[in-house]
């Protein structure tokens, strides 16, 4: 075995307790490299992996998210602009109801008038000629009447009833 004594010899100083022995700076400097090579080949390939996943999740969740946000946007948009035509067509719907209503409406009294304007003319023809005859009637009796009453005034017959 070596000793700090033996050390002394070969590096041709005394460094007191920090002189090293050269059997067990070997075996350290070979476990070393043990270790690190297997740490470099093994380890830090399956940490690095499990790193660039995580990374790969967060940024495409990120990406993934900012996608569907536009995506989102987008149907928003989209809705919104179906609600806007929705509502002019209803507009114009109730318009078109309220113009089809007012030309029900004043079609109706349009109506009403042209029956109103045939009853008024039929009535006005029907007391016309119920005038006419009633007036002839009455013509033919009157004549009568103011030959019999002159007559009685008279006292003798007048006209048409002398003979």
């Amino acid at each position: 075995m070596t000793t700090l004594a033996s050390n002394a010899k070969i590096f041709n100083m005394d460094l007191g307790p920090l002189n090293p022995v050269w059997a067990e700076l070997i075996i350290g400097f070979a476990v070393f490299f043990l270790t690190f090579f297997f740490m470099a080949k093994v380890i830090l390939p399956k940490i690095k992996r499990t790193i660039e996943q995580r990374e790969d999740a967060i940024d495409g969740g990120t990406e993934r998210a900012d996608d569907l946000r536009s995506e989102a946007a987008d149907i928003r948009a989209q809705y919104e602009a179906e609600l806007a035509e929705a509502r002019h067509d209803a507009a114009r719907i109730r318009s078109k109801a309220v113009e089809e209503g007012s030309a029900a409406i004043a079609a109706a009294r349009a109506e009403g008038q042209a029956e109103r304007d045939a009853i008024l003319a039929a009535g006005g023809a029907k007391i016309a000629a119920e005038r006419e005859a009633a007036e002839r009637e009455l013509n033919a009796d009157v004549d009568a009447w103011a030959h019999a009453l002159a007559g009685r005034i008279v006292g003798e017959p007048v006209g048409a009833d002398r003979a």
